[in-house]
């Protein structure tokens, strides 16, 4: 039986002027005029006024208890999030120094949207141009083989006299490659991410350059911000790695940046020397972020190499050659970052910029003085603003040795009488200290000082790419974002926390079952996860054999606009996933969170229209039932869930669905096909088999009028599987 929330009096205002106005002839039969003229009946309808305003506050009376059970359970609305946003600054006018700084915690606008930075930037007058040797096939043209044979005959003329050890006679093993350049405009149409994983020397290449204003003498020791973008696209070819857990290392692999010098060795190679890493949250360039490299103290240590013989240009160890003869004269000098050997490659980048920093949407408070203390339980104060940004609350109290730092707890039922420990309500903008028993309470005469926080947040702060664009207080620098903002969410409302009471009480904000997984999942401050689901004992690298002591979520966005049959997460919202569960599973559990796995069906449908209704008006219909039947994300699917994992793809369940469209009066026929092992043709069949953890993806669709089906779908182009990786710069076409 459902339990339903009484409503103790549901009388409105009319209902009960009428019954007291039926009531008049019982007690007052000598009262016989009922018009709304009367002064009587107008005591009657104020009566009846005040008594809906009295049952209006009687009714609240359940929500007042479920908020209630809210404090009880000292669950807190969930704050608004903060979005974040990589920034790139360009001086205006260069000092003598050579270079602008810009502060930890600058303000940055975008409208009225306020970000701060989190790092300082030291922004230098250059620009720079990532670039990848991308594994090409042996050209076969004749102008662009005479090339490449022009440039191995140029590496095997530059070999060392035998006398150094290199015989002239050995020919080198070439590799061929083609340059292949990061996107300078990220936003742009058309701009796609390079892919470090078919680079021939498994390195990053980025060119330096001048620009009208660049001091070449000031740049030794100065730090270069660079900031990096990966692309946040999930590959189904794409390695699954399993959620870091709290251990997880906060430096990422290991890395080796160098910068070129201009000199070659006695054996005529390329020299260069070790760069300094002074800060890089891009943890070894595995996710978005800034590294802080630290140039040479000498200018004799910067340089690009200048060729004897052109034809060498871009061979061997040597950076990679940049067709745009302006851009090649404008380069200083190269920096190249590689992994020891055995680690990962590098994934796929999508930008990199100088002068870039991290900006989050938020803004500093200024120190407070919050209250005194009174020694008694459980004793709260408000702040000046909120909400707050978690983790940035510094709270001091004044005690007999003076001041103390306390420390921040989700709840104080494993704090002891002396633990100087506080709660902090981040959505209401208050702080809450111990009972004296679970916590110590602030003596009396004891001050209250919150030294720092940060607060801020909202789906404002998703603003578009180049939005951020004015500084609060500097005005030596320009400041623009290359891709819009993301990760802002408002705060969650209090229907909401109401709702989640039976599963707080459930789960304690603890995932262990199958089912906390999930909800958890949905739950994800800020990431917009729009359906999850739990593979108990499901390990990805073996799908077909469950494996103890794993778990895998599989989840989806809320929208898709690049693929909307097939929504499919990115890498911020697995990785916002994974860190949220982390700090919930248990410890002896290994976590996955896996974007879907789509098995691509095809349906063609013939259906008879009835008499009196348009043929494309029921066609379409019929595409848009079969599609919203199929489709993966709430609130579509057979139960409205969504198509379940696993569940088979069956003919007449989809005749079933297309019956329900009005003005259909019957079907012609149905077929459902699935992609064959080739992956190029279909293959038709009366039911579609999936995998336990597969979801349908409607591919091809086919909606025709009073005739019969087609086959459903249409043969796929073969896969570009492109030729084996070869060495030496390939020529490129360029239109004029």
């Amino acid at each position: 039986m459902p339990l339903l929330t009484p409503i103790l009096d549901d009388r409105s205002y009319q209902q009960l002027r009428d019954e007291l106005i039926r009531r008049i002839p019982v007690y007052a039969p000598e009262w016989t005029d009922h018009n709304a003229s009367d002064p009587g009946v107008t005591l009657i309808e104020l009566f009846a006024f005040l008594a809906e305003n009295v049952l209006f506050r009687f009714n609240q009376i359940p929500d007042a208890t479920k908020l209630e059970f809210l404090r009880l359970l000292q669950i807190s609305l969930r704050p608004a999030s903060s979005a974040s946003a990589l920034v790139q600054m360009t001086p205006v006018t260069v000092p003598v120094v050579g270079s602008v700084v810009a502060p930890t915690r600058t303000t940055v606008k975008a409208g009225n949207v306020l970000f701060e930075t989190t790092d300082e930037v030291n922004a230098l007058p250059i620009t720079v141009l990532g670039m990848c040797k991308a594994a090409s096939a042996l050209p076969t043209d004749p102008e662009h083989k005479d090339f490449t044979e022009r440039a191995i005959a140029a590496i095997r003329d530059n070999l060392p006299h035998p006398a150094l050890g290199t015989a002239r006679s050995v020919p080198p093993s070439p590799v061929f490659y083609a340059p292949a350049t990061v996107p300078v405009d990220p936003a742009a149409p058309g701009a796609t991410p390079v892919d470090f994983k078919s680079a021939v020397d498994h390195m990053v290449w980025v060119a330096v350059l001048k620009t009208k204003d660049t001091i070449v003498p000031k740049l030794p020791g100065q730090t270069l911000c660079l900031g990096v973008k990966l692309d946040e696209q999930v590959l189904p070819t794409d390695p699954v790695e399993p959620c870091p857990g709290a251990g997880a290392s906060a430096t990422g692999p290991s890395m080796n940046w160098q910068i070129s010098t201009g000199r070659f060795d006695a054996a005529k190679r390329p020299v260069y020397i070790k760069v300094e890493v002074r800060g890089d949250s891009t943890r070894g360039l595995t996710r978005s972020g800034v590294v802080k490299l630290a140039l040479p103290a000498a200018l004799a240590d910067m340089g690009k190499f200048e060729l004897d013989n052109p034809d060498l240009a871009g061979t061997g160890d040597l950076p990679p050659e940049i067709d745009d003869a302006a851009v090649a004269a404008d380069i200083l000098f190269w920096l190249r970052v590689s992994r020891p050997a055995g680690t990962a490659p590098f994934g796929r980048l999508l930008w990199l910029g100088a002068n870039a920093a991290q900006a989050i949407q938020m803004q500093t408070a200024s120190p407070e003085f919050v209250g005194m203390g009174t020694g008694a339980a459980s004793q709260s104060y408000s702040l000046v603003h909120k909400p707050v940004v978690e983790g940035s609350l510094q709270l001091d109290v004044e005690e007999d040795g003076g001041w103390q730092r306390w420390r921040p707890v989700d709840t104080f039922d494993a704090s002891s009488e002396d633990d100087r420990h506080f709660h902090a309500d981040l959505e209401a903008g208050q702080v809450t200290f111990g009972s004296g028993v679970h916590g110590r309470a602030p003596q009396i005469g004891e001050r209250i000082r919150v030294v720092e926080y940060r607060y801020g947040g909202g789906p404002q702060g998703n603003v578009a790419a180049a939005a951020i664009n004015k500084f609060d207080s500097l005005g030596n620098l320009k400041v623009s974002n290359p891709l819009p903002a993301r990760g802002g969410a408002a705060g969650e409302q209090l229907s909401e926390a109401l709702e989640r009471i039976p599963g707080e009480l459930r789960r304690r904000d603890r995932a262990v079952t199958a089912g906390d997984f999930r909800e958890l999942s949905l739950q994800t401050p800020g990431a917009g996860v729009g359906r999850a689901e739990c593979l108990p004992r499901f390990h990805p690298s073996i799908p077909d054999q469950e494996t103890p002591g794993v778990v895998s979520v599989v989840v989806w966005p809320r929208e898709d606009r690049a693929h909307p049959n097939a929504p499919m997460p990115d890498r911020t919202l697995i990785s916002d996933v994974c860190c949220w569960l982390d700090a919930r599973r248990l410890v002896t559990t290994s976590l996955y969170v896996l974007p879907p796995t789509y098995h691509k069906v095809a349906v063609a449908v013939g259906v008879h229209v009835k008499t009196g209704y348009g043929f494309e008006a029921v066609r379409r219909w019929a595409e848009l039932v079969i599609r919203q039947y199929l489709a993966p994300l709430p609130p579509f699917g057979p139960e409205g869930d969504g198509w379940p994992l696993g569940r088979r793809v069956h003919g007449p369940e989809l005749e079933a669905a297309a019956l329900q469209v009005e003005g259909v009066e019957y079907l012609e026929g149905l077929k459902v096909a699935e992609l064959a092992a080739d992956g190029t043709t279909w293959v038709a069949a009366t039911t579609v088999s999936l995998r336990p953890y597969e979801v349908v993806e409607l591919s091809e669709i086919t909606v025709v009028a009073n005739l019969p089906p087609l086959d459903p779908g249409t043969p796929l182009s073969p896969p570009d599987t492109g030729a084996a990786p070869i060495p030496v710069p390939v020529l490129k076409e360029v239109c004029d």
